[in-house]
């Protein structure tokens, strides 16, 4: 598995230098595992606190300590995924992967923030866009390990099936099942300056509550998903159909006093992010096949926003709050 760095001289640990410099990786694998970030930090801490439970000895005979973080990181996450159809199911209307904002929207630089980017925690490649990630959801949790560990991070069989708990042979056909899960549901790609023009033209006719060009830039089977996760009103389920959708946006408030809509980078991909009084209150991803939108997520749920409060001040001054519903509510 993944090779750490040597330790650097004269650190009084020599364990440190080469674990932490795994917590990149890890943290990016098990985002991917659960899509989310604040699950995928407990599972690094996890990782790292049994590593230290450890002792010297022990650890000293371990050849590879990445090999042995990602393992353990890698079957946390897979008894998470065992549990998480059923906390699914507890929860209030739809759930939706956590979405994160790009390194270049992000507030840096100042020694006071205290905090650290979480672009600087997850690489934003076509592995974390919102599509790929919930198609992930729908796999169980065996396929979407042996999935990622092999397609997304190279890992061979023999070492995804120390993880998994099964054969080389049986995590090659997981492997090989959730594959084509992900063909299927991105048959074509669509290149990102026409996603862009897609989502911005969007913006402009939900301002505008312009239905029918709403409908004109919607596939006739297109969905839309909120998720509030009971903290905040969304639709507790799916709009499905280009009108049903399009009136649905319509109806929106998106041009409330207080509340600016603007176009951000979602995941690796063209988005909106609705803001009300410089609080982020909406943050929405859209997945583009061809010339038309087939899918929209608005995530509404703030404990799912945490990552977009540090960009405010970055992106824009503060405007006057007003009452009202938030973006897709």
């Amino acid at each position: 598995m993944t090779k750490p760095s040597e330790p650097g001289h004269g650190r009084p640990d020599p364990d440190l230098s080469a674990i932490v410099s795994e917590r990149r990786q890890l943290t990016n694998l098990a985002y991917r595992l659960l899509g989310s970030l604040a699950d995928a930090e407990d599972v690094v801490q996890e990782t790292y606190a049994r590593w230290y439970a450890m002792s010297s000895r022990q650890r000293e005979a371990i050849d590879s300590p990445g090999a042995w973080l990602t393992t353990v990181a890698g079957r946390v996450c897979l008894d998470l995924l065992g549990s998480a159809r059923a906390r699914r199911e507890r929860y209030v209307g739809e759930w939706i992967p956590e979405p994160l904002p790009d390194r270049t929207e992000w507030i840096g630089g100042r020694p006071d923030v205290g905090v650290v980017d979480p672009a600087d925690r997850v690489t934003l490649d076509e592995s974390v866009n919102m599509a790929f990630l919930v198609v992930l959801e729908s796999m169980t949790p065996a396929e979407r390990v042996a999935f990622v560990l092999h397609d997304v991070f190279r890992y061979p069989f023999a070492e995804v099936a120390e993880i998994v708990g099964r054969t080389p042979a049986a995590c090659r056909q997981l492997a090989s099942s959730a594959r084509r899960r992900i063909r299927a549901s991105q048959p074509h790609a669509t290149p990102a300056a026409q996603r862009a023009d897609l989502v911005r033209a969007f913006k402009q006719a939900w301002e505008a509550k312009d239905i029918d060009a709403l409908i004109g830039l919607l596939a006739p089977d297109v969905t839309a998903t909120g998720d509030g996760g009971g903290l905040v009103t969304a639709a507790l389920h799916p709009v499905e159909g280009a009108e049903h959708v399009a009136r649905f946006f319509a109806d929106r408030p998106v041009a409330a006093p207080g509340l600016t809509l603007v176009e951000r980078t979602v995941n690796g991909q063209p988005g909106l992010v609705a803001r009300r009084g410089g609080v982020t209150v909406s943050v929405m991803a859209f997945d583009v096949t061809g010339d038309r939108i087939h899918r929209i997520w608005a995530v509404l749920n703030p404990n799912k926003l945490r990552s977009w409060a540090l960009t405010t001040n970055h992106l824009a001054s503060d405007t006057p709050p007003c009452a009202g519903r938030h973006a897709f509510g």
